[in-house]
């Protein structure tokens, strides 16, 4: 318990100092710091009495005010992430009611700092109740209690592992415990700028004489975050300020203590715990289950007016689950085959289901993900998984994976990665047999597989700062507008860059002029995934060819090799194109 409670406190505080929280920095000082500065009163030299030019305006604002809205946040924060979507589904409301009611309470407090009548009567219904009454000026739980309903922090194994256990009602002493600890870690912060911000207007005369003009200000800006909250304005902030936490977002996300309390991949709860009785890979049926379900989906394709699908619906049929991202060289290696069994045994009870479930922020937009299933040919059925709500109810961790469910509804085989396809398609035919034995099945697709040797080729490159792999140079890989200068020697397997280069913690783009890599990889085909617009050139065996970068990120074939070989491969990335990794076959 102890180290959950350090793990979300570790968790919230790094959450507590990183661009995500920018946005709420200037209602915290204003109505949570300079709102409850203690008014001073000037006297005259030669009487002695107070003149009204400098005699502030007498006001009420409690100095305990920062604490009540830190208050009201970790209050509110703990209780929405946890429960909110318990209480909704209960309720059968949409899931985001509180973000809007929050956003709703925060432009009405804006709405009475600025005009004072107005406060008058959203604090009439309250009247009755003796020195309770809801004024913006006298505390600050209210505030805090929306400002906790329309925090997002920043994503990250911790928030993760909450989200996960708030929305499949797994939720324990432990889970309670981690919530809580990571929203006082994340409210810290805001409080030391709360508590800064009261001594700074206690100490600048303009504070303590422009009272008025302060809550005007106070409420604009409050009003200014709820808009901008409704077009999602704070994340075109967040991308434009380098991630200066990434470091030590990275370092937690790694770190196998936190994996292992967290228990990373999935909450286990009564739907998922029967999993681990099924081997990956196994070459036999076993039973591991009723499988879970599918849930959270934010949309669907390939359904009928998009309606999405129950897997209670399904009984009778044989149902594979593939989850998949649709830059995922892994994935895009095994789609045939799964399109493949589509194709062939829809008629005969399977149904094919893919669970889209990113890997990168930018598979999240729809639109690529349809153009995407567009071009590998899927026609079944696609699920956005895009908050990895299915993902971690399957306690899954990687991609593809397979999950193979008879017609009773029980998960009986289970394949994690590339391979093995010829096993898994044997044991569909198995299963469509079983649920229909008259069923007369067309021959085996034999589509070849193309499973490379993992062993033998240079693991997925990531070039994104929170998820760099196989990096070599010197230099700090961190977010943020970096120089780089190759090395004296390079080992296998990895990249070094040249240049001025701009990090973020997905990709990478050149700083102003064109940005080198140098690449020295092992495999017979070399893909890289772009996005923006720009041209990309590249030197292998001697040759050097460009191609031309336009739109959204996609995977682009560099070279393609009859064998497995080593060799160094040398990249020029203009100016306006994003590189997200490279990938291997």
């Amino acid at each position: 318990m102890l180290t959950l409670a350090l793990i979300g406190l570790i968790g919230g505080l790094v959450t507590g100092i990183s661009p995500c929280i920018l946005p709420v920095l200037p209602v915290i000082f204003l109505s949570g710091g300079v709102q409850s500065a203690k008014p001073s009163v000037h006297k005259e030299q030669n009487g002695g009495g107070v003149t009204t030019a400098d005699a502030p305006v007498e006001t009420k604002v409690p100095r305990s005010r920062p604490y009540l809205i830190i208050l009201g946040l970790v209050v509110s924060f703990t209780l929405v992430t946890l429960f909110g979507s318990l209480l909704l589904s209960v309720l059968g409301l949409p899931q985001d009611v509180l973000r809007w009611a929050g956003l709703i309470v925060l432009a009405l407090i804006g709405i009475g700092l600025i005009v004072p009548k107005f406060e008058h009567l959203l604090e009439k219904p309250f009247s009755w109740i003796p020195q309770r009454r809801p004024d913006a000026n006298r505390g600050g739980f209210a505030l805090g209690l929306g400002l906790g309903a329309v925090y997002v922090p920043c994503a990250g194994p911790v928030l993760a592992a909450i989200t996960v256990a708030g929305s499949t009602g797994k939720i324990g002493l432990d889970t309670v415990v981690l919530t809580s600890t990571f929203a006082i870690g994340a409210a810290f912060p805001l409080l030391i700028f709360a508590l800064a911000g009261r001594r700074v207007a206690e100490r600048v005369k303009a504070f303590r004489k422009r009272q008025r003009g302060i809550r005007i200000t106070a409420g604009i800006v409050m009003i200014a975050l709820a808009i901008g909250l409704v077009f999602n304005l704070p994340q075109l902030l967040q991308r434009a300020i380098p991630d200066y936490t990434s470091g030590l977002q990275n370092d937690i996300n790694n770190s196998e203590q936190v994996k292992k309390a967290l228990n990373l991949g999935g909450l286990e709860n009564d739907q998922n715990k029967d999993l681990d009785l099924c081997t990956d890979g196994a070459k036999d049926l076993e039973s591991c289950g009723k499988a879970p379900d599918i849930k959270d989906i934010q949309q669907w394709f390939n359904t009928p007016g998009g309606i999405p699908i129950d897997l209670a619906q399904l009984r009778g049929k044989v149902v594979l689950l593939d989850f998949w991202a649709y830059s995922c060289i892994n994935c895009q290696r095994s789609i045939p085959h799964v399109t493949a069994w589509d194709t062939a045994y829809r008629d005969a009870g399977l149904q094919v289901i893919g669970v889209h479930s990113p890997e990168y922020a930018f598979e999240k937009e729809p639109g690529n993900v349809k153009a995407a299933a567009d071009k590998f040919g899927i026609g079944y059925p696609v699920a956005l998984d895009n908050n990895l709500s299915t993902w971690t109810n399957y306690r899954n961790r990687f991609w593809p994976a397979h999950y193979l469910i008879d017609a009773d509804g029980t998960v009986r085989h289970i394949k994690f990665g590339e391979g093995d396809y010829a096993t898994t398609e044997k044991l569909i035919r198995e299963l469509l047999t079983k649920a229909n034995p008259g069923v007369r099945l067309p021959a085996a697709t034999g589509t070849a597989d193309d499973t490379p040797d993992t062993s033998a080729i240079t693991r997925e490159t990531y070039l994104g700062s929170t998820k760099r792999v196989n990096f070599a140079g010197t230099e700090d890989y961190t977010a943020g507008a970096k120089t780089f200068a190759y090395p004296a020697t390079q080992p296998p397997d990895t990249f070094v860059l040249n240049g001025d280069w701009t990090l973020t913690s997905q990709n990478i783009t050149p700083t102003g002029a064109d940005g080198k890599i140098l690449l020295n990889y092992r495999a017979k085909e070399v893909r890289m995934v772009l996005a923006g617009k720009g041209t990309v050139t590249y030197t292998a065996k001697g040759q050097t060819k460009t191609i031309q970068v336009d739109g959204t990120p996609n995977s682009y074939q560099l070279l393609s090799t009859q064998d497995i070989e080593a060799g160094a491969l040398g990249v020029t990335v203009g100016s306006g194109v994003q590189a997200f990794s490279f990938t291997f076959g």
